[in-house]
């Protein structure tokens, strides 16, 4: 396969007419443009990505497929107040374990208005979660965690998601050093770039991508090992 040339500027194009158009006539009358500048330049980039990510450690999921690393552009409206039916981003993700929806994993995203980036898993499942709580009350693993947490987000570049509760759990020290960690029900850092930079409608995106999965994969490769039973 030759390297990925890049995403094109109608990928953004598309993504900000969508979001001014979220409706099932637009999206129709605009699905080649779909089909082209979304749907196949992301199974490309995906497969060109794939030997790369699949040599780490531990190595990622790379699916070039719809549901795959592809996430789906419709969105589930049957229990949402908001009914627009599209997600106005291009998603992608890549991930250690049985589903990217259940495990750790980074996250690609081109929104109508920036490219991001992030690595963590969302939400923990009850299992998971017990896993997490007693991984975080061991000392050795909790500074751990906290260290793959700091290499993220040093120098402002990416930032953890807000914890989930007001208070620590009971049953788990509220003044002890990693309090804070125990009030999250899932961990992620969210990073990325201003806007749309250039690197993007260039080959460098694999580069640029591959940089980003290198600083966040301490966090991901504590939660494989701690979490992710």
């Amino acid at each position: 396969m030759t390297a990925f040339p890049g995403f094109s500027e109608e990928l953004v194009s598309f993504l900000k007419n969508l979001a001014a158009n979220n409706n099932k006539d637009w999206f129709a009358v605009n699905r080649k443009t779909y089909d082209e500048a979304y749907v196949t330049s992301a199974l490309d980039f995906i497969e060109a990505l794939a030997p790369h990510v699949r040599k780490l450690s531990p190595p990622l999921q790379a699916m070039p497929k719809l549901n795959g690393s592809l996430r789906r552009i419709h969105r589930d409206v049957r229990f949402s107040r908001d009914k627009r039916p599209y997600s106005t981003r291009l998603h992608l993700v890549f991930w250690t374990g049985d589903h990217p929806n259940r495990a750790p994993a980074m996250h690609f995203v081109v929104t109508d208005e920036h490219l991001g980036f992030g690595s963590g898993q969302w939400g923990f499942g009850p299992d998971a979660l017990k896993r997490y709580r007693e991984a975080v009350a061991d000392e050795r693993k909790a500074r751990a965690l906290q260290d793959a947490i700091d290499t993220a987000c040093a120098g402002g570049a990416y930032e953890l998601s807000a914890p989930a509760l007001a208070r620590v759990p009971r049953g788990f020290d509220a003044d002890g050093p990693h309090a804070g960690l125990l009030r999250h029900k899932g961990i992620v850092v969210k990073g990325g770039a201003e806007g749309h930079p250039p690197v993007l409608y260039s080959p460098g995106i694999i580069d640029w991508t591959l940089e980003q999965i290198h600083l966040t994969m301490p966090l991901h490769r504590w939660l494989v090992e701690n979490v992710n039973g």
